[in-house]
């Protein structure tokens, strides 16, 4: 019976380290089945010196390229399209945390891709 209880144990602590090491191989931000998949972007009440310094605070941390004249996401040339874009792609970045779109509480997480055209959002 001890060796019977001593087996079950050991199988159990196998089978939850092994579970560990599985979630430490696949990564902690890998996308379940079941999870909603989520944007970030400006607030339309943002005024401009907000969006333009989220831009400058994103375009510091992320890859901003796609914003360039000439890129898929240049149009429309606005403010607040394009500090949505380098926001989201922060948010992206980062880990999508809604902390990661906080901006001073000038972003706002959306369940809705908000992509056009040729300008696909990460």
């Amino acid at each position: 019976m001890a060796k019977a209880m001593a087996a079950l144990s050991l199988l159990l602590l196998l089978l939850y380290l092994s579970s560990g090491i599985m979630s430490y191989l696949i990564g902690e931000d890998s996308v379940m089945a079941n999870e909603q998949k989520t944007w970030c972007v400006a607030k339309p009440s943002s005024d401009q010196a907000t969006l333009l310094a989220n831009i400058n605070y994103a375009c510091a941390h992320v890859d901003c390229q796609i914003l360039q004249k000439g890129c898929p996401c240049f149009s429309p040339d606005s403010l607040i399209n394009h500090a949505s874009i380098a926001m989201n792609l922060y948010y992206q970045c980062k880990g999508r945390n809604h902390w990661n779109c906080d901006f001073r509480n000038s972003g706002l997480v959306v369940v809705t891709d908000p992509s056009y055209s040729n300008c696909i959002y990460a």
